[in-house]
């Protein structure tokens, strides 16, 4: 399915996600057809960045996440499989690929990857720290970098605030000694907002990450705005509700107002209700399939809905 997939040679014919999710690219056949095609042809525009608060650094809106869709192993088919995916997310122009040591052997597989494409100079390596144990983190963080092969991480996370307060003394040393770019802490499925929350009071961070979308907005009440009040990038994960949302919109046709917005497909009205909200940096939405990620690039392109249309947009799920 799209957000947690199948895997791209195991999807089975008929399933919600083949009907709902071919995008326009899916008829021109052929991945490396598509991976090599420029931006939406619909775009007239330059493609949508978003400034990093702490830095005024851009970055592009849509990133790429690893939890599943690169948790391949050591397979020789299934990693290649997954090539063409970081292929086509940096000829789309691509930056952040976020990871952790907690997805399995994603980090592993990134840094396969990254080791055979040319050109990568966009990418914005963002991972986390999950462990337990000042020592223990440290040895972790260096183990991904070796994984990824970088002299360094642009961002790396504490992941899930496990053992948050030792691992981010250490985040906040490795900024000073430049040794990271910038530091953060996250969770996910809408868990753990209020002490996310005091973190976010008490200390200086660059960036959080935390579960939005048109399903799960709990974080328009607090989080949200304070991030903005704060000046802290957020990254906005789980985009497409692990792919619930696919389900909850199966046989439904786009509505109409899709067009006024440049929707093409489904993962595009859901990407942009996430990335109109003024406070989110970077969306990471995660596939295995580079049809369905040149589908996700695309909603950097084209009006993003305002505030009535977001209105209407969350409506419409709630009454699903």
């Amino acid at each position: 399915m799209r957000g947690i997939e199948m895997e791209a040679d195991m999807q089975p014919v008929g399933t919600p996600d083949n009907p709902q999710r071919r995008g326009f690219l899916q008829a021109l056949g052929g991945l490396a057809a598509a991976a090599a095609l420029p931006p939406s042809a619909t775009a007239a525009a330059s493609p949508l960045l978003r400034t990093i608060p702490r830095s005024g650094e851009r970055i592009p809106a849509i990133g790429l996440g690893s939890w599943l869709t690169l948790d391949v192993g050591d397979d020789p088919r299934r990693r290649a499989s997954r090539l063409p995916v970081l292929q086509a997310f940096f000829a789309q122009g691509g930056g952040m690929i976020d990871s952790s040591p907690m997805y399995g052997s994603s980090e592993e597989v990134i840094g396969w990857c990254l080791n055979r494409i040319g050109d990568r100079s966009n990418l914005f390596a963002a991972t986390k720290v999950w462990t337990v144990g000042r020592e223990e983190g440290r040895q972790q963080m260096e183990n991904s970098r070796r994984l990824w092969g970088l002299p360094r991480f642009d961002l790396i996370q504490v992941h899930n605030l496990l053992d948050w307060e030792a691992q981010l003394d250490t985040l906040k040393a490795m900024k000073a000694e430049g040794r990271v770019r910038y530091i953060g802490v996250t969770t996910s499925h809408g868990r753990r907002h209020a002490e996310l929350e005091r973190i976010m009071l008490r200390e200086p961070l660059d960036f959080v990450q935390f579960t939005y979308n048109l399903a799960d907005r709990e974080a328009e009440a607090r989080l949200l705005p304070l991030a903005q009040e704060r000046g802290i990038a957020v990254i906005a994960n789980r985009p497409f509700r692990g792919g619930s949302l696919f389900h909850a919109v199966w046989g439904k046709p786009l509505p109409a107002w899709a067009g006024e917005i440049e929707c093409t497909n489904w993962a595009q009205v859901f990407l942009k209700f996430v990335l109109a909200h003024p406070a989110v940096t970077c969306a990471i939405p995660a596939t295995s399939r580079p049809d369905h990620l040149l589908e996700n690039m695309g909603a950097r392109f084209g009006p993003l809905p305002d505030a009535a249309l977001r209105r209407r947009m969350a409506e419409s799920v709630d009454r699903i």
